[in-house]
């Protein structure tokens, strides 16, 4: 595999200074450069979140004069989309206040403001596009919608099926990242409701329903899964405004609810030290993982605990590992997934514990005999 040289300095501070500091989760899809046997790489193609998909953009510099600004190609379904003239027909103001105006190729954070500016021309030029479709409910959604803040709509690009337009809209307007103690997520926790309506060239008095998606930042799902929440109907000739406050109404629910599992985790994990000794792991934040030593004679093994987020109406998932027994990779044999032990989501921790602590004692000799047949002859 080639190996491509590296960025010029004032082009590799400007880049590290996007991903570092943009809110958004911008993703360097390659870097390569424009000549052969360079010295160095001087393009970039960016993966830019938008409307819970990604656009990418070739990032163009020129590597003999890494001040100047670069130049930035669009995809082939947005070829009409004209920046630059957009920024013109709003006025000189408008062109004073641009980050091409006053380009500092010394300035690392250059190259975010543009990247920011362009995404913002962007989200115009596309609502601008479904605005011009001849559909009635498209556009009574589009104009009743764009008053919210943080939405986003675009045409879904597609060649072997009829058009379609994608709304993005967040969800609550409370800090999911302040709710969890200690988290140390770097962006801002969101969740959005993802909804595609067809396009309709005439009327009908009674619209299909479009299809709806919950869609969350990944990191999300160490405090719950989106997945697993099920969506309210989208009741006939019902509208967008009109099922926004339904989904989150259910979803503070789910929150709520998410946040509560974390304490009653945490008090799981307390309940096994007087039985099982210290934990000599803890996932301190979400309390969705934690490891006990374990002996019987002079076998000694880990009990390794994966608490799901639904706890304790789902029971954690147990894996005992061998200190003393390896496999033919020099890795310690471990015993399967084991949920299959007595549980009741209606027990005190200590009894929840208590009845783990028994069946590890009574699994014990039949792991240790596991791992002796299991070990290389």
């Amino acid at each position: 595999m080639s190996v491509e040289p590296p960025l010029p300095q004032p082009i590799a501070a400007q880049l590290n200074h996007l991903l570092t500091y943009s809110p958004l989760s911008v993703k360097v899809e390659r870097v390569w450069s424009g000549s052969k046997n360079a010295r160095y790489s001087d393009r970039l193609t960016l993966s830019i979140p938008f409307c819970l998909d990604y656009i990418k953009w070739d990032v163009i510099y020129n590597a003999l004069h890494p001040s100047l600004a670069p130049d930035v190609v669009f995809s082939l379904e947005d070829d009409d989309f004209d920046p630059l003239g957009d920024i013109a027909r709003e006025g000189e103001m408008r062109l004073s206040k641009s980050s091409l105006c006053d380009w500092n190729g010394k300035d690392p954070s250059k190259l975010m403001a543009l990247v920011h500016e362009l995404r913002d021309l962007y989200t115009h030029y596309q609502r601008r596009r479904v605005g011009e479709i001849d559909d009635a409910r498209l556009k009574f959604e589009l104009n009743t919608m764009l008053s919210r803040e943080g939405i986003e709509v675009c045409m879904v690009p597609s060649l072997d099926r009829p058009e379609e337009v994608k709304f993005s809209v967040r969800l609550i307007d409370t800090d999911l990242n302040k709710l969890v103690t200690s988290c140390n997520w770097k962006h801002q926790q969101k969740i959005y409701l993802q909804v595609i309506f067809p396009v309709s060239r005439s009327y009908s008095s009674a619209p299909a329903a479009p299809r709806i998606k919950l869609v969350s930042t990944p990191e999300l799902k160490s405090l719950f899964s989106i997945e697993d929440v099920k969506l309210p109907q989208w009741l006939d000739g019902m509208c967008m405004a009109e099922y926004l406050p339904v989904i989150e109404d259910h979803l503070k629910v789910q929150v709520v609810e998410a946040i509560a599992s974390i304490g009653a985790r945490r008090r799981f994990i307390e309940a096994l030290a007087p039985l099982f000794g210290r934990p000599l792991e803890v996932d301190p934040v979400f309390c969705r993982r934690a490891t006990v030593l374990c002996g019987s004679g002079a076998f000694t093994f880990l009990v390794h605990f994966s608490i799901p987020t639904q706890f304790p109406k789902q029971q954690p998932i147990l894996v005992m590992q061998s200190s003393q027994h390896f496999n033919s990779q020099s890795l310690p044999i471990s015993s399967p997934p084991v949920n299959e032990y007595p549980w009741s989501p209606r027990w005190e921790p200590a009894e929840m514990a208590e009845r783990i602590f028994e069946f590890v004692v009574d699994e014990c000799l039949d792991f240790k005999k596991f791992c002796i047949d299991s070990s290389p002859k």
